[in-house]
């Protein structure tokens, strides 16, 4: 009996085929799942920071040409990410979007969003606490809006006076220019952060904050910087202070992330590319100059 082959649609896709190699739009099959693995049409996917990994090649062991947008389950490292516009997924790495995001909203909610929430959740902190976040950028705007609806008193830290404006716009309580002023000593005058969110990736800056923690104060740590954060043991010693960094997150994490953004109001501020785009959306956000975050939509 003869059979007849169907034919899979091709699809688009946005590769790297070497380390430090441009984006290349081209054209593959529509993947197939295998086992405990899920197709997903892709609507739209936000472009993070640590793309570059796959970009420049700075993730040992990636295997090219790969399709970028890592996610807490290394998609994008060990398997293609986001950049296209099916992919497939281990069944535990989904998550599911409550109806009333986006899916533009959703994108950075699954990344710089839970990012930020989880950390201030496992701050230590409690509502009325004093708690600064550092950078008004792709994670900080989304930090300021957390920590503010988590019910703490909001200390927004950036580099001149123009984030002023939008700082409080988002919900913080006070903007502290650093440029004019020194962050540390304002955050004691009001005795000091229980605790600090720092997302800008500057490794001084972060080293020049730690004064203004409160005792028992924490630093959480989510910008990435390849230079060292300068601490003495006596600053953390003194107060019993503690420096702790914080990834991602896992599914329920970002489930959890989303759930309370649907309840609370909290969105991301998006720039979108289209997919044929990538490329430009990438430099966009390398730029820093996007306001905030970078999604490419199919």
């Amino acid at each position: 009996m003869a059979t007849t082959r169907v034919a899979i649609s091709p699809m688009k896709v946005a590769q790297i085929s070497k380390a430090g190699g441009d984006f290349e739009i081209v054209e593959r099959d529509i993947p197939k799942p295998s086992t405990r693995e899920v197709r997903i049409k892709v609507q739209a996917c936000g472009v993070c920071h640590s793309d570059l990994f796959v970009k420049e090649g700075l993730w040992p062991g990636i295997q090219y040409p790969r399709v970028p947008c890592r996610n807490p389950r290394v998609a994008g490292i060990s398997y293609d990410g986001g950049y296209q516009q099916y992919m497939v997924a281990p069944v535990e790495a989904l998550a599911a979007i409550p109806d009333t995001l986006s899916d533009a909203e959703a994108g950075p909610l699954l990344c710089a969003g839970v990012t930020t929430f989880n950390a201030l959740r496992h701050s230590g902190a409690l509502p009325g606490s004093l708690v600064a976040v550092q950078g008004i950028g792709g994670l900080g705007h989304l930090g300021v809006q957390f920590a503010n609806k988590f019910g703490y008193q909001v200390a927004a830290i950036g580099r001149g006076p123009e984030n002023a404006t939008i700082a409080k716009k988002l919900g913080a309580s006070m903007y502290i220019d650093s440029q004019s002023s020194n962050a540390a000593q304002e955050l004691q005058k009001l005795g000091g952060a229980q605790a600090i969110l720092a997302t800008a990736p500057n490794s001084k800056a972060m080293s020049e904050l730690i004064e203004g923690l409160a005792p028992t104060g924490k630093f959480m740590v989510v910008g990435i910087s390849s230079d060292p954060i300068a601490v003495t043991p006596l600053q953390l010693i003194s107060g019993e202070r503690a420096i702790q960094g914080s990834a991602v997150g896992t599914p329920t994490d970002s489930e959890d992330t989303m759930n309370f953004a649907e309840l609370t109001g909290v969105r991301p501020m998006i720039e979108t590319y289209p997919l044929e785009k990538a490329g430009e959306a990438y430099a966009r956000m390398m730029s820093g100059k996007a306001q905030f975050r970078v999604v490419l939509t199919m």
